[in-house]
């Protein structure tokens, strides 16, 4: 911030002022982020032309580099990765390790002939092996694409099968909730449908045997056995060149399939990762997350400033609620990056880390996949750390990255996300298109950015990628959103503007009644949605309990009452109906949408997309929602 204000003249003296310059002075902002972080490449002379046009523009169009160059940021005996397989397997990989595996997968991809543009598809858990081969693959321009072993069959093809991959990487098996999880009928199902050469990697015992069971099946060993390490070669490559495919949540039909270029994804994570986590050389990075979510790109970016990965795949309760604060006390986690829904569980289980493991290390807590309850801020300080800067942040697979996050240079707010990400030009408008504060609207973004889209895959015309974000307003990228600035400058999220309720007229997000619901000991957890009724929606708010209650009619008064007095009248619903179960993404998301069809009686499209499909069947004819 010093740094440009000096370099150019402006009156910066606070976040607030440096976020205001970077929207205004997009060029000066991105090549001066470039120069900052150290960007292995050519820049060229231009930043950005078809500045004011959307959908047009483009950043550093002349410029060159490599997205795998710049993650092999160093060398030397020190952690580059330090992995967890719940407690059944433990890794440690140095820089020297990371660089020669990378480079023996590098000669190995080439020789069964992956290159510039070709998808490599990986069906992974979260372990080292995954990261080498992601930067192989990149070093050489190819495309990759992955998701958690724990989808099903037709879930991986759903995504693998509209991309055309080269090569399919799957793991043996892998372990969750102390159990190990076959996935040998899965992997001959989903080979014998791609037809393409399948690359298995030992985890869970019995990666030779699978692999021999297979068309054109070898293990991770046998692909790069032959070749001895050598230099790297990091193939140049344009800044729009495609890097990652990510794929939408399908769960209103068949994953969109979201192209990510390499200079947008690297320029977005080394800002994120460098100004808003403040984070540097040497720090232990943690995030809780699968391949299957966009939250794996944004932490092996770090990477790229020389932090060390601290990687887990498994359960977060296996064999209890401790494993990852034991991991983060071991390891000395700088940064421990999770759920709002993972937090939320710590804290109903009753553990109080703070007082039971030593996280003197940890600076920075981020929550996303859910806004992130002010029950959930109280606790984060009262409960794990009290002088630790906690980051709500949202964004998603869309842009790779978040538009709103953490920044170290605000106080943070109880139930608040402290502000818009710098070079993000983030507003919320109301359905007239106009600017409001003090009151609830779409979140929009109403000037480009590096890390948008490319494409989406398979959409020659654009018109699927144009519909999904500029379809509302027009040259204004509309993320779906449903928002609210606050007076301190910050953002609260109240969830998903598709699944607004809109009783009696009166616009709803579901989070303003989450946060009032799961304050309740009482309540494990809650799925809101509007039933069409009487030519009106109506709240129907679904409970799961927590052991040892029962939803009676003195419990439900005290929910109405606590959501009436918290939020207001409007958001008391019409309904409270206990379920065993609820269904949810294979990232943790509930899905609101997909309840929302089985309750009208209208089929789900992509059930595949679901970890526990079976939940849905809980919400079919419900005799409570017949009167």
């Amino acid at each position: 911030m010093s740094l440009c204000a000096e370099r150019y003249g402006s009156p910066i003296s606070g976040y607030n002022q440096f976020h205001q310059w970077s929207i205004s002075q997009p060029e000066q902002f991105w090549s001066e982020l470039w120069s900052f972080c150290n960007v292995r490449g050519d820049p060229g002379d231009q930043v950005l032309i078809n500045g004011d046009d959307m959908l047009a523009a483009r950043f550093f169009p002349q410029a060159t580099l490599n997205f795998a160059e710049n993650l092999l940021s160093r060398r030397g005996a020190g952690d580059a990765i330090v992995f967890r397989g719940e407690d059944k397997a433990r890794d440690r990989w140095s820089w020297d390790r990371l660089r020669s595996d990378v480079s023996k997968l590098q000669q190995a991809l080439r020789a069964c002939g992956v290159g510039r543009g070709d998808r490599v598809a990986a069906m992974m858990p979260n372990m080292p092996e995954t990261v080498a081969l992601m930067l192989a693959a990149a070093s050489l321009g190819a495309v990759w694409s992955s998701c958690s072993p724990d989808f099903g069959e037709q879930g991986v093809l759903d995504r693998f099968g509209q991309i055309d991959p080269k090569l399919f990487i799957s793991c043996d098996g892998y372990w969750y909730n102390g159990k190990v999880q076959d996935v040998s009928e899965k992997v001959r199902g989903v080979s014998a449908a791609l037809g393409v050469p399948v690359l298995v990697v030992p985890y869970a015992g019995g990666a030779e045997s699978l692999a021999a069971t297979l068309a054109d099946g070898r293990t991770y060993g046998s692909f790069i056995s032959g070749f001895e390490e050598k230099d790297l070669e990091f193939v140049p490559l344009p800044f729009d060149h495609p890097l990652y495919i990510l794929f939408s949540s399908g769960t209103t039909g068949v994953p969109k399939c979201i192209v990510h270029s390499a200079g947008g994804t690297l320029l977005q994570h080394l800002k994120e990762h460098r100004l808003h986590c403040s984070v540097s050389a040497g720090d232990r990075l943690f995030y809780f997350t699968t391949c299957g979510w966009m939250m794996w790109n944004w932490l092996v970016s770090g990477l790229a400033v020389g932090a060390t990965l601290c990687l887990f795949d498994g359960s977060p309760f296996a064999p209890d609620g401790t494993v990852l604060f034991e991991y983060a006390q071991d390891e000395q986690f700088t940064i421990f990056g999770t759920s709002a829904k993972y937090i939320d569980a710590v804290r109903k289980s009753g553990l109080r880390p703070k007082e039971s493991h030593d996280l003197s290390a940890l600076r920075l807590m981020t929550s996303t996949g859910s806004p992130l309850s002010p029950e959930g801020f109280s606790f984060v300080y009262e409960g794990i750390k009290g002088d630790v800067q906690l980051a709500s942040i949202s964004g998603g697979t869309d842009i790779v990255s978040c538009f709103v996050l953490g920044n170290p240079l605000e106080p943070v707010w109880k139930g608040e996300i402290q502000g818009p990400g710098l070079g993000l030009a983030v507003d919320i408008w109301d359905d007239d298109g106009n600017p409001v504060r003090g009151e609830k609207g779409e979140l929009v973004c109403t000037k480009p950015f590096p890390s948008m889209p490319i494409m989406f895959w398979n959409d020659s015309d654009g018109s699927r990628y144009r519909a999904a974000y500029f379809e509302r307003f027009d040259n204004v990228w509309c993320h779906g959103d449903f928002a609210e600035w606050t007076d301190h400058g910050g953002i609260i999220i109240h969830g998903r503007s598709d699944t607004t309720l809109n009783p009696g007229g009166v616009r709803i997000g579901t989070a303003e009644i989450y946060n009032q619901v799961e304050r309740l000991p009482e309540i494990a957890e809650a799925l809101c949605i509007g039933q069409d009724w009487d030519g009106d929606v109506r709240v129907i708010l679904f409970v799961r309990l927590a052991p040892e209650h029962v939803l009676d009619d003195e419990l439900i008064k005290k929910v109405k009452t606590h959501i009436r007095m918290g939020a207001s009248p409007r958001h008391v619903p019409a309904k409270i109906i206990a379920v065993q179960d609820i269904p949810r993404t294979k990232s943790g998301k509930i899905v609101e949408l997909a309840v929302r069809d089985v309750v009208h009686g209208r089929p789900v499209k992509n059930k595949e997309a679901l970890a526990n499909p079976q939940a849905l069947e809980l919400f079919e004819d419900l005799a409570e929602l017949r009167a």
